[in-house]
């Protein structure tokens, strides 16, 4: 007996260590290794964040008819001042503006809780914020987390954006002026957090966003885990209502998240415009790990752009996706100097899927700002492997395109590698190697017939 438990001791230990081992082991797509901090995903124990306040405690009443947004920014001041603590939502539904966190201060919907944003953009003070790329005056969010470190969100609650009466609006301006924009409507997003780190947002949902869903905005050390974030597509869609916008980060985890979404579910965002890698309030993406997750339908899995200069050492995998429009999403800006770099997306399985991979210019809101040279952009060192899916369109890829009023755009793609990849295409576009410098392709099977 005594032999048998130090073999198992002996075993333990050893397994503990390929384990641990195999993880150091684990490279970024530039081979520079995985910080252990992606690892450590430890749940939030609210116990160590001080003191509990509960918003019914502080004047605060279960009434979903009536806007609290004083009273409940009151008891984040009240923590505030006291040091830090936790604001606790319990059951029931309360209905608010925009909420200001300070440091020390954390968000804890219980099971059951729900914060409703008010469907009046009145409750939403205009400030400096960052939207579509710019950094500019614009409604602030129903949650807002600006230069705090340590902030959380936990909880089994919701964080309710009451949409409806905001995507109404803007489909109906849209109706009555086709060139309407997504800031021409005036609309909130559910939570913007800025300028902040060691960031978990964990176990909520987040629904019905009037705009976009959650935006991290120069941010270090971000973990979303085990989230629910949705809007609907029908019987009215939810536009613009992107699950998660990344801004200018490094370091940033999404784990075990579920997210269907109107709109992109990650998109990669960072600035735009022909000088906007040089401009300081713009910044790239670096290091960006989305693992585990589920995905409902959406416009794209994950998406480079629109405004975006610079994405390095980005994972996307382990996913089930469903009734999405494309899995992969290049958005090449002929009016923004761009380097999408060292991606890979691996074991992915997925049915309904428009598109596998899509790649053309992004010209909707083309603007050189009076200058008159197109920018250059490039997309290199792009791995796609060991992927499942059944689609309608695998290789949507398309050549440089001559932009009206404007030199040829041109975009350079260079590296990519498709490897251990069965696909099941309705439309079959031939892959054209020539549009692609140095593609490799290993084991590609297209409906049953290996291609290379």
């Amino acid at each position: 007996m005594i032999r048998k438990k130090k073999w198992l001791s002996v075993l333990f230990a050893l397994t503990t260590t390929l384990h641990l081992n195999a993880w150091s082991q684990e490279l970024f797509p530039d081979g520079t290794p995985i910080p252990e901090w992606f690892r450590d995903n430890t749940p939030t124990n609210i116990s160590k964040l001080g003191k509990r306040y509960s918003i019914t405690d502080y004047s605060v009443v279960k009434d979903s008819t009536v806007i609290q947004t004083q009273k409940i920014q009151a008891v984040i001041d009240k923590a505030f001042a006291n040091g830090g603590g936790v604001v606790v939502v319990p059951k029931g539904t309360f209905l608010t503006g925009a909420l200001f966190f300070k440091q020390g201060t954390h968000l804890h919907l219980e099971e059951g809780a729900k914060l409703k944003g008010s469907d009046d953009i009145s409750n939403f003070p205009i400030r400096l914020t960052r939207m579509e790329g710019q950094t500019l005056k614009y409604f602030t969010a129903l949650i807002n987390a600006d230069s705090l470190n340590g902030f959380t969100i936990s909880g089994k609650g919701t964080l309710d954006g009451n949409g409806l009466r905001y995507w109404k609006s803007f489909w109906l301006r849209r109706e009555f002026n086709p060139k309407t924009t997504n800031m021409d409507e005036m609309r909130p997003r559910l939570l913007y957090v800025s300028n902040s780190k060691n960031v978990q947002i964990s176990g909520v949902k987040l629904i019905n966003s009037p705009f976009w869903t959650s935006h991290y905005y120069k941010c270090e050390n971000v973990k979303l885990l085990d989230l629910h974030i949705f809007s609907p597509k029908a019987p009215v869609k939810a536009p613009s209502t992107d699950a998660v916008d990344i801004d200018g980060c490094k370091n940033f985890l999404i784990k075990n998240c579920y997210m269907s979404v109107n709109d992109d579910a990650v998109a990669l965002k960072g600035g735009k415009g022909p000088t906007a890698d040089k401009e300081p309030n713009n910044g790239s993406n670096e290091n960006i790990i989305i693992e585990d997750c589920t995905y409902g339908f959406c416009h794209g899995a994950l998406t480079f752009g629109s405004e975006s200069i610079h994405d390095r050492n980005i994972i996307l995998r382990r996913i089930k996706i469903n009734n999405a429009e494309r899995l992969l999403w290049l958005k090449m800006r002929p009016d923004t100097p761009q380097d999408y770099e060292y991606v890979v997306v691996e074991n992915i399985e997925g049915s309904n899927i428009e598109n596998f991979i899509f790649v053309r210019p992004w010209t909707q809101f083309f603007d050189l700002k009076g200058e008159k040279a197109t920018r250059q952009s490039y997309c290199k060192n792009i791995t796609m492997r060991n992927i499942n899916l059944e689609c309608n369109n695998f290789f949507n890829v398309g050549i440089a395109e001559t932009h009206s009023n404007t030199n040829a755009f041109e975009y350079q793609l260079s590296d990519f590698t498709f490897e251990n990849l069965t696909v099941k295409a309705k439309n079959f576009l031939n892959i054209d190697t020539s549009i692609i410098k140095n593609f490799q392709l290993k084991n590609v099977i297209i409906n049953g017939e290996k291609r290379f």
